[in-house]
């Protein structure tokens, strides 16, 4: 099965890693496919390199805009990757969201090929949804509109759909898209090569000391999250002076100048694979402190899936699915949407090491099975071969 994949982000970041992880294991089980992202600076030219044996093809398409510009809107980006794909013949289209650089070259591949479109949804990001979490209320403004058409008015295009939670799946179909070609696809966890060091051995080769409660955050985030994250670490620090908090990775807000006592703040910067891992064994236990925003309710965020690879027991909130997941999958503690709920439940954990342990075993284990990569891609699997003997059923029919 030759399958193509599209997503507007640049490597590494957001959406890409879904695309990725799921596009690996396709090509592991012996299908190739071909991974369209847009290239971190490249203007001009195409750059592409191969993994899985050459079945896994990365390729990174030139865009003609520059900063937070280069996320999908460019009309010439769009045009490049269409003609790339026209080049190509293809069993499956997978497009990862609907902005231009997505939509339009997989509309145009499936013009001139019988390729089924899937279309995924896993952010939302028109009105009601990430454009409300910009600061800037003219941005705000002018692009509402833009993101909403792009996110809403192609969505009954597809073949099949695949979303990231049941809220997205329940949009959709407030949008027309038939109940019966959605498919719930969660992230997945990727525990490949990842043995667990002891929180001892970790806090001793990072220099950490090895009594202190460690609360760890990692990656960006919303703002209005991030004075969420900031007033419940100051209501636990509060109650437990000793707590520190780990701004882990890139982090585009200064958490520390948010809280009231910024020496009880240790954020590393950029890290490395192996180093990230070894903070976050190094960690008591981790936060996903989410607001209930549309942004929240419509997105499911990968960090989780990052704690329970690291078989860390995290507290996050009720948002979206949230509750319900952990409520199904016992990883990690589901709190109200406040500060002083997300504390009180932290302060709970750190005076019960026994259940800490039980939920992050539970959360390793889950990641290697029921959670994994694996099992998340047999179901995407499933759906492009269901939609491939559909079409050669329609084809002989005719």
């Amino acid at each position: 099965m030759r399958v193509a994949m599209l997503v507007f982000n640049q490597p590494y970041r957001g959406t890409y890693w879904r695309a990725f992880y799921i596009g690996r294991e396709l090509c592991r089980r012996g299908h190739t496919v071909t991974l369209l992202m847009t290239a971190p600076e490249e203007r001009l030219c195409f750059r592409v390199m191969y993994e899985c044996e050459g079945r896994l093809a990365l390729v990174e398409a030139p865009d003609l805009l520059s900063g937070s510009l280069r996320s999908g809107w460019d009309v010439w980006a769009s045009l490049l990757r269409s003609a790339w794909l026209h080049i190509t013949d293809f069993d499956i289209i997978h497009a990862f969201e609907c902005r231009p650089t997505v939509i339009l070259p997989a509309l145009f591949a499936r013009q001139f090929s019988d390729a089924p479109l899937v279309i995924d949804w896993c952010d939302w990001f028109g009105r009601g949804g990430s454009v409300e979490e910009r600061q800037n209320p003219v941005q705000r403004a002018l692009l509402r509109p833009v993101e909403t058409f792009f996110e809403e008015h192609f969505r009954t295009y597809a073949d099949a759909t695949t979303v990231i939670n049941r809220f997205l799946g329940e949009r959709a179909r407030m949008l027309g898209v038939p109940t019966d070609s959605i498919t719930l696809i969660l992230n997945g966890s990727d525990t490949d090569g990842w043995e667990l060091e002891s929180r001892q051995q970790a806090r001793t080769m990072l220099g950490l000391a090895q009594e202190t409660p460690l609360i760890c955050y990692v990656g960006a985030i919303f703002e209005r999250d991030a004075y969420f994250l900031s007033k419940a670490f100051d209501h636990l620090h509060a109650q437990r002076s000793d707590t520190r908090l780990l701004i882990l990775g890139y982090c585009n807000v200064a958490v520390e100048q948010l809280v009231h006592n910024p020496a009880a703040v240790i954020r590393t910067g950029p890290l490395d694979t192996p180093t990230l891992r070894r903070y976050l064994r190094a960690s008591t236990l981790g936060w996903l402190p989410l607001s209930d925003s549309g942004a929240n309710r419509g997105r499911w965020p990968l960090k989780m899936n990052t704690y329970m690879e690291a078989g860390l027991p995290f507290v996050t909130t009720s948002v979206g699915n949230l509750g319900n997941f952990v409520c199904e999958y016992p990883a990690g503690i589901a709190t109200a949407a406040e500060p002083d709920a997300l504390a009180r439940t932290t302060l709970t954990l750190l005076d019960n090491p026994v259940q800490l342990e039980q939920l992050g075993s539970t959360g390793r284990r889950l990641a290697e099975t029921e959670l994994s990569w694996t099992r998340v891609t047999d179901t995407v699997e499933q759906l492009y071969h269901q939609l491939i003997e559909y079409r050669d059923f329609k084809v002989t029919v005719v």
